[in-house]
């Protein structure tokens, strides 16, 4: 199972919707608090008065929807491609647990310098997992 480059995937959509949960099972608490009316809000900075502990889990879960489109897109490349090496594999599974250690320090603590040394890790690894693609795209002409 492990072996599949598709495991990485699926955990970190899971991941994903583990967050979703944990942004309501937080946010509509706060926003009753706040008597924060959902349904007459108009503008997201109305969100603005909500603990800085609650928005930092639901800027974390859009940050899940941004560079992690690539990852799965390179994934699904590399399935489809026949690419998937055991090294893209190794890849894959750094890149979710990083993309895991950054939804974690976000939510948990929010230390930036740290935060962004997991991104640009992960992100370093977006490019091997890239490169592994076009090397296997070039090395087959």
């Amino acid at each position: 199972m492990t072996d599949s480059i598709l495991t990485p995937v699926l955990v970190l959509i899971c991941w994903t919707l583990f967050m979703w949960l944990w942004m309501y099972a937080t946010r509509i608490p706060a926003m009753q608090k706040a008597k924060i009316n959902a349904a007459k809000m108009q503008e997201k900075s109305e969100m603005d008065v909500l603990p800085k502990e609650v928005r930092r889990i639901a800027d974390n879960y859009n940050h899940l929807h941004e560079q992690p489109v690539i990852f799965y897109a390179l994934i699904f490349y590399a399935q489809m491609a026949g690419s998937a090496t055991m090294l893209m594999i190794y890849a894959a599974w750094t890149y979710v647990a990083l993309r895991i250690a950054h939804s974690l320090i976000q939510a948990l603590w929010n230390f930036i310098p740290v935060r962004f040394l997991v991104f640009t890790l992960s992100s370093l690894v977006l490019f091997v997992i890239a490169g592994i693609n076009v090397g296997a795209l070039l090395g087959s002409n």
